[in-house]
């Protein structure tokens, strides 16, 4: 193993050490005297690290490296695992690659069996370098890299054409052909694979080209469209046909089957065409199944077409003998049987099994061709029972779609097309070039366009609320939302302890070996319900004290609290159970309330005490701890009248005659006296404080003995000799034993606190999130979970966490720093969580104290203040923090297991351990050592460190506050010089802190070269990747967060792993969110609603019953081995994997992996508050969807799924994005069509041949296409959410108050955002990283930032449909008059406002007018600064302006954007007609004049705008001649209007005609930049392009400079932004005047 770094080795070592041990430990741990690991452990391992190689070999049918399991011993399978995890570990990138690493260990495997066989050590002769050294590195990884890395150099850092360039799948996809063979071992240097590409020649894809087109979309799932194209199809014929299904509909009906076979077709055309660029360097098989597939498909379609065109003949003859319709019926009936054959054994479950066994090449045949055969996506399919559940979910949501469609969308326009289809010839108001004689064919498009468009997308529709139903049914199954108030976690909390012990105890604790004899006596108790509570309770109360302890020092509570909210340990003698304080306070003093007026018997008192069962816990305890304290303080005679008077009371209750042995309404005076006892005893005892107790005692005896008893038994204990003889001689009660023992002391504080708190805990804790955070983990105690395991037998785990340059802890700069309003971050932090910092203070000791001067003095404080902030914020603190809470927890657990328990002779849990010091203990620390592992990676701390940057010593921070956690990041070394140049070295290195609180470096593994050659996340994952352990690892991003009490179920989770969930045990376990951020202000609340609802039920319903949930970046669990031997947990190609997670889940279900998702434990999450994070957020996901359309992984599930889970797994991916684009290309297209109809002057035409009721389909159309835009469907699962786990009557306040915030304003932005950059990318690339920033202080924007960012997504588009509808009124004809054109149009012009003043509606201070000035004299500023060389878009309009052109890079692109752009030419042709001037002549020369008109306007404006740059003596000729010619011209328009019909509402209507051809000539020399520059035009184009930003800018700038002047609107606007932080005491008003002087005041 010499060619192997010694760091890798070592590191693998360990990793192979702990993976086996853990496997021993479940097999439990041996107990001979020579321990040697089991047969079992080991091939267990064995099994699950090589499973992939030992596919992979079954798939390109070769030899496993060795002969059979059973011929090679344990030792061999050590070897050969070992061999795999070093393999590896030091394959750097081409870990990406997993069928390469299959290929290289099937070779070295070879080597290693043929080294042993001979046993010498000799050197693997593949590893041989040239001058006799040995360096796996150099002769395997090195090549592979060296290739990977040319080849990502070639797209031009992500702008160059995917098919351009192989990415990570091309390289792996080569090993999946038995053509891999030839590359040899060791691997020909001039192979295919290696071969390094030169110059601009392609060295070709390998199965699949990633074309940038929408046509992806119809191949990837033409069976959708197909389905979707034949079912309206049929559904209109129907309709057509009045219903009537008799044998000519039913022959008409049969037009399906050449539509099938065409769109077959066309898919295996695009096939065809979509595999230009693979052609020379794919597979052969995959070439000609491409061509017979090409062929058939053809040859099909064509005959099928011409048998139904035979039909139709025929059928025109009655006296036809249908031969042809039986051909036809035959022909049909064999092809379905075929596919449904197919169909059945390639998707049907119980089929498929069938379909594998057949080997009949006939067969095989017809299945190659129905299904091309990858080594991935083999077997894509579920149980029966699975599978019957989604197809059942389907049809229901066909039933109502279809039923909608027919009924509201298809039947209601068959009318008015056989009107405009018979109309007579129609006028035209223009000069039609296409329309006539064809049927008005064009009118009825414009009709029937918008309901095909919804027709198309409307699917979502029904899949959203038939998913929230069943989400909302699965949940309420699930027992979610039980305990959805503090109320109701007090009424159930005697139910706690028993569901804990059931669900999150070990069977290893429950069993508690018990001690000698007094085993029995407790078995024997323990059938009494009492003991068992009590049992329980012990055992809860550990876990339970430590949470809350948590949350203290979280500072969610304050002191006090947590003594109210801690649980006594159960283990003293009390026989009964001890319940929090916070449930029995103030239920004494009540009691007491009752007896004093209680005038019935004693069992009517307790009846009434019971009523409230903690009140009369209270009551027993009290009893109980009073008889017990007296009888520890007292002895002799006292220590007996205790007694005496316990027994007489004890007798009076069991004989239902307490009230005539004791007055109650004396009880008040007893209880006074016992409060002043316990007052002193809770302190430490002084000899003045030992007198006052005593003294305390004889009062107690005075008040009880002469004023509590009745006479009888007054005189009865004055008489008592003993008694009256130590009372005369002053012996009674002069000397008392203080407390020392522990329970004791425990008692005294808990009885003094019970007769003190006289205010109700009913809201206790007064936190949110504290409330929150209890109210769910003792919600989901009651939930279906596995059994924990013990620590010792639970299955390892690492958390991973990858960092770039994120904040890790905020600095007392960045703190007390103040924005352009005066606030700093703490002051707002102050503001917002006001409980939580007076909670901060208390536990610091700090309070009333001068705060900001104290803490600045003192260096601890500061630096605990700087902690404090950075966990209420989006910081890797924060992360660290909670994720090392699964450490805590599982030492606690692993503790609290290593101890023994027994029981006393008194029936009391004996020796029960107490949680102190549980973080000291060795065996608990290094059994967690064992089973948990924390890696964060942090790309650039080496650097950082080089450049002493805060980050890296705020990392070095928690490295030293955490002793388990551990940093992995690259090392960049320069080495030396070779032929003048220096060269650099690039190592993956982990660190720890050593005992000084220095870095400590662990590992350090050399790397072939930079790995960042895609995405940086992915890759920063995958180097560090190597140093995680166990079998499960959980990926948590830098903005999450932990609780304890989430992290003790854990283990639980974990064995998820080994429980039964369909036909395939777990790859990816899925976790629940909770969204932390969604306090800070409305949208935030917005954001975290909908995010909250996607991630639970959402992905609820998608893993159950629809079984396609993946993974989405969120804190899910992999399962390790199976995901580092088969790629990793990301794929990293530049671009195309932009949304690295996603593809882990795709990547995990082509490779027959299961992904759930588990609900009973949750991990804490951050998002965006401010509009532009989300936006910016939201645009990323958008293009990261654009380039999955794009994707192979995407290809090949909607291939290989079966119909109904693509469809599944189709409108939860990028079927949401396409359905969103389809919402709002609804607008355009109905608008486009009603202003066709408007300047054709067909509306009126056809209005007044025909009154039209048709406008029933065109309404369902639009109102479905609004209630999608404006949110609703995105708001059912979030109402349904919030009825299950709120409550009904919050839900409905929680939605009223979302629509009173605007909401749907929001929604509709999102809208935009979401089609703007989802569309860009598939036309034009451009998909990024796009950096939010994760601060929570919001700031105004700036009017210029905000055009900038909206600009061309949202601005110029609404400012489109602005002009559609203003044309739609000034030339439209609606019969039904305005309020029908405000029907019909109520969406559009929602969509304009929203897309317009959203993002000045949601700015903090959007209308106050100070900051608008100040935002008008800035954006003028950036719209006339020049620019020039290296000055950004931030500061001058023509670098931005030059920035938003490029996306346009290829030929296709402008060819695409010319042919959009050209929409705008229908403005000026049909204005132009509707002048007064042209008096209804509809000559083409009135068009052709038009356009000379606007050629001189463009010359007018170029001689204004010319300004010259010689003398000054030009310039003023030129400025004087300026001036007459601006009089002339003004003179003409006058006499032109004057004395020719061109009216004044002519001119605005030139101005509406000429815009719109002025943007379309502007987008057409920006889609032509060079041509244009080349005609030296360019700089007039920029001019033009300044002057309509200026305009647009104008148009929005003036509605918020209006509303500015009024100031209640700023008021209004803050309430509306920040209502949920005014509900938690923020007062938005002072932050955002900072006025500190106010507030200190």
């Amino acid at each position: 193993m010499s060619y192997l770094q010694k760091d890798n080795i070592q590191n693998q070592r360990e990793n192979v050490v702990l993976t086996v041990a853990n496997a021993q430990c479940r097999l439990g741990i041996p107990v001979e005297a020579n321990p040697k690991i089991d047969e079992k452990a080991v091939t267990e391992v064995f099994l699950k690290v090589l499973d992939n190689y030992i596919k992979w070999c079954k798939y390109l049918r070769i030899r496993l490296a060795w002969n059979s399991i059973e011929a090679i011993n344990r030792d061999r399978r050590l070897f050969l695992v070992s061999l795999y995890f070093l393999i590896w570990g030091e394959a750097a990138n081409v870990r990406f690659l997993p069928e390469c690493i299959c290929y290289i260990f099937h070779h070295m495997a070879r080597e290693l069996d043929a080294i042993l066989d001979h046993g010498e050590a000799n050197h693997a002769a593949s590893c041989i370098t040239a001058d006799g050294s040995v360096s796996f590195l150099e002769q395997i990884i090195c090549p592979i890299y060296e290739t990977m890395e040319k080849e990502a150099a070639r797209n031009n850092n992500g702008k160059a054409a995917h098919s351009a360039w192989r990415n990570y799948d091309d390289f792996n996809e080569f090993f999946w052909s038995p053509a891999c063979l030839e590359l040899s071992w060791p691997m020909k240097r001039d192979s295919s694979f290696l071969l390094k590409p030169k110059g601009r020649k392609r060295t070709g894809k390998t199965t699949f080209v990633e074309h940038r087109t929408f046509l992806h979309l119809y191949r990837s799932f033409h069976r959708l469209w197909i389905f979707l194209a034949l079912m309206f199809q049929a559904l209109t014929i129907i309709a057509f046909n009045h219903g009537n299904i008799d044998l000519d509909t039913f022959k008409t009906i049969l037009s399906i089957g050449p539509t099938f076979a065409i769109m077959n077709f066309a898919e295996s055309c695009l096939d065809v065409l979509l595999m230009f660029g693979a052609y020379a360097t794919a597979r052969g098989m995959a070439i000609s199944r491409l061509v017979i597939r090409f062929f058939w498909c053809g040859f099909s379609s064509v005959f099928v077409t011409y048998v139904y065109l035979k039909l139709l003949q025929e059928r025109k003859n009655p006296n036809s003998d249908s031969f042809y319709f039986r051909i036809y019926i035959i022909v049909l009936g064999v092809y379905a049987a075929l596919r449904l054959v197919l169909a059945m054994l390639l998707k049907f479950p119980s089929c498929h099994a069938l379909s594998e066994m057949s080997d009949q090449a006939f067969f095989r045949f017809f299945k190659w061709i129905y299904q091309e055969r990858y080594y991935v996506g083999r077997g894509l399919f579920e149980s029966t029972s699975d599978y019957f559940r989604y197809v059942v979910y389907w049809l229901v949501i066909f039933a109502c779609k279809f039923t909608f469609a027919y009924f509201l969308q298809i039947r209601p326009l068959v009318k008015p097309t056989n009107i405009i289809v018979d109309l007579p010839s129609l006028t035209y108001s223009w000069h039609d070039l296409i329309s006539k004689n064809n049927n008005n064919l064009l009118t009825l498009a414009s009709i029937w366009a918008p309901v095909i468009a919804i027709y198309l997308m409307d699917i979502l529709i029904w899949y959203t609320i038939l998913s929230a139903i069943v989400g909302g049914v699965k949940g309420a199954r699930a027992r979610l939302g039980e305990i959805r108030s503090i109320e109701m976690v007090h009424k159930r909390f005697e139910s706690f302890p028993a569901a804990f012990v059931n669900n999150l105890v070990s069977p290893m604790m429950k069993r508690m070996p018990f001690n000698t004899q007094s085993a029995q006596i407790f078995v024997l108790s323990m059938q009494v319900s009492q003991d068992m509570n009590k049992t329980h309770a012990a055992i809860f109360s550990p876990f339970w004290n430590e949470i809350i302890k948590s949350l203290r020092e979280e500072d969610y509570i304050s002191n006090r609290e947590m003594d109210l909210l801690s649980i006594p340990s159960n283990t003293g003698s009390l026989r009964l159970v001890q319940w929090p304080l916070f449930l029995l306070s103030s239920k004494i003093l009540l009691a007491i309330d009752l007896a004093l007026d209680c005038k019935d018997s004693q069992a009517d008192l307790w009846s009434r005490i019971r009523r409230d069962e903690y009140m009369a816990y209270a009551v027993q305890e009290c009893y109980y701890s009073v008889e017990k304290i007296l009888h520890s303080l007292v002895d002799g005679e006292g220590s007996l009248w205790v007694e005496r008077i316990f027994r007489e009371i004890n007798n009076s209750i069991l004989e239902d005659s307490l009230f005539t042995i004791l007055d109650p309404q004396k009880l008040p005076m007893v209880l006074q006296r016992l409060t002043a006892l316990t007052g002193l005893l809770i302190r430490n005892e002084t000899p003045d404080r030992a007198i006052g107790a005593a003294k305390s005692v004889r009062e107690i005896y005075d008040v009880v003995t002469h004023d509590l008893l009745t006479s009888n038994l007054r005189e009865q204990l004055d008489t008592w000799n003993i008694l009256a003889r130590a009372r005369n001689e002053g012996r009674l009660f002069s000397r008392i034993e203080w407390p020392k023992d522990p329970e004791i002391k425990e008692q005294v504080k808990r009885l003094h606190l019970f007769l003190t708190v006289k205010d109700s805990a009913a809201n206790i804790p007064k936190n949110l999130e504290a409330q929150r955070r209890l109210q769910f983990f003792t919600n989901s105690l009651f939930m279906d979970m596995p059994s924990a395991k013990p620590v010792c037998e639970m299955m390892p785990f690492s958390v991973f966490t990858p960092y770039y340059s994120e904040t890790v802890l905020y600095s007392s700069t960045d703190l007390r720093s103040e924005n352009e309003d005066g606030i700093s971050t703490l002051f707002y932090l102050q503001k917002i969580f006001p409980d939580e910092w007076e909670n901060f203070l208390e536990r610091i000791g700090r309070l009333g104290s001068n705060e900001d001067a104290d803490l600045q003095e003192s260096s601890s404080d500061s630096l605990e203040l700087r902690f404090w902030a950075s966990y209420r914020g989006q910081t890797l603190a924060r992360t660290v923090r909670g994720m090392m809470y699964y450490r805590r927890a599982l030492m606690l657990q692993s503790y609290l297991e290593s101890r023994s328990f027994g029981v006393d002779d008194n029936n009391s849990l004996a020796n029960f351990p107490t949680t102190q010091g549980f973080e000291l203990s060795r065996e608990a620390r290094a059994q967690v050592d064992l089973k948990f592992t924390y890696v964060v990676s942090c790309q650039i701390y080496g650097q950082q460190k080089q450049k002493k940057a805060s980050e890296a010593a705020d990392i070095a921070l928690l490295l030293q506050r955490n002793e388990a956690l551990r940093v992995a990041f690259i090392h960049v070394e320069d080495n030396g010089a070779t032929d003048g140049k220096t060269t650099k070295e690039y190592y993956s290195k982990l660190v720890k802190a050593d005992g000084n609180g220095k870095d400590q470096e662990v590992y350090s593994i050399k790397l072939p070269g930079d790995p960042k050659l895609g995405e940086g996340k992915p890759e920063n994952q995958n180097h560090a990747i190597i140093f995680t352990r166990g079998e499960a690892i959980q990926t948590i991003d830098m903005n999450q967060d932990n609780y304890l009490e989430e992290a003790m179920k854990m283990r639980n989770l974990l064995e998820e792993f080994r429980g039964n969930h369909g036909l395939r045990p777990p790859t990816i376990l899925g976790v629940r969110e909770h969204v932390f951020t969604g306090s800070v202000s409305s949208l935030a609340w917005f954001m975290s609603n909908q995010e909250t609802s996607f991630v639970t039920l959402g992905q609820r319903v998608l893993a159950s019953p629809l079984k396609v949930r993946m993974h989405y970046g969120h804190p899910d669990v992999f399962d390790r081995i199976f995901h580092i031997s088969r790629g990793g947990i990301s794929k990293a190609s530049r671009v195309i994997n932009i949304s690295e997670d996603i593809y882990a889940g795709f990547n995990s279900t082509l490779r027959q992996g299961n992904i759930t998702h588990h609900e009973y434990i949750q991990v804490g999450k951050g998002r965006d508050v401010g509009l532009n994070q989300i936006a910016l957020f939201e645009g990323k996901v958008a293009g990261g969807n654009g380039e999955q359309v794009l994707s192979r992984d995407i290809y090949r599930l909607g291939q290989l799924f079966d119909f109904f889970r693509m469809l599944s797994f189709f409108f939860t991916t990028v079927g949401y994005y396409v359905c969103t684009m389809m919402t709002v290309i609804t607008v355009y297209i109905f608008l486009y069509g009603r202003v066709y109809l408007a300047f054709s002057g067909l509306d009126e035409g056809i209005e007044r041949f025909a009154k039209l009721t048709g406008n029933t389909a065109l309404s369902a159309a639009l109102n479905a296409q609004f209630l999608v835009q404006i949110g609703v469907f995105t708001a059912v699962p979030m109402v349904v959410g919030f009825i299950l786990e709120s409550g009904l009557l919050k839900a409905v306040f929680s939605f009223i108050t979302m629509q009173l915030q605007l909401c749907s304003v929001f929604f509709t932005f999102s809208l935009g955002t979401r089609t703007h950059y989802f569309g860009r990318t598939i036309l034009h690339g451009g998909a990024k990283y796009r950096a939010t920033g994760r601060g929570f202080v919001v700031r105004h924007i700036k009017f210029a930032e905000n055009y900038r960012l909206y600009s061309r997504s949202h601005f110029v588009k609404a400012l489109e449909v602005a002009l559609l509808l203003i044309v739609y009124i000034a030339y439209g004809h609606t019969g039904g008059g305005s309020v029908s054109f405000i029907l019909l149009t109520l969406s559009s012009w929602f969509l304009v406002i929203s897309w317009l003043f959203a993002p000045y509606i949601f700015n903090p201070s959007g209308f106050e007018w100070q900051k608008t000035v100040e935002d008008f004299d800035d954006w003028t500023s950036w719209l006339l600064y020049k620019g020039g060389v290296g000055v950004k878009g931030d500061h001058s309009w023509e670098s931005w302006w030059e920035e938003e052109q490029a996306h346009i890079q290829t030929l296709r692109g402008r060819i695409l954007e010319t042919i959009l752009s050209l929409r705008f030419i229908i403005f000026q042709y049909g204005i132009v007609y509707k002048l007064h001037l042209t008096q209804k002549d509809t000559s083409l020369a009135i068009y052709g004049f038009s356009w000379v008109v606007l050629v001189g306007i463009v010359m007018i404006f170029k001689l204004f705008s010319f300004s010259p740059k010689k003398s000054s003596n030009i310039q003023l000729v030129m400025r004087f001649s300026q001036g007459v010619f601006s009089l002339g011209l003004v003179a003409a328009l006058c006499l032109v209007v004057a004395f020719t019909d061109l009216s004044i509402v002519d001119l605005f209507a030139s101005i509406l005609a000429f815009i719109p051809t002025g943007w379309m000539i502007l987008s057409l020399a920006i889609t032509w930049k060079r041509v244009v520059r080349s005609l030296g035009l360019w700089d007039s184009v920029r001019e033009f392009a300044r002057m309509y930003d200026a305009g647009m800018g104008m148009i929005i700038f003036a509605p918020i400079a209006v509303l500015s002047w009024f100031p209640f609107i700023s008021t209004f606007q803050s309430r509306l932004l920040f209502n949920q932080a005014f509900s938690r005491g923020l007062e938005i008003s002072i932050i955002l005047a900072g006025n500190k002087a106010n507030v200190q005041a």
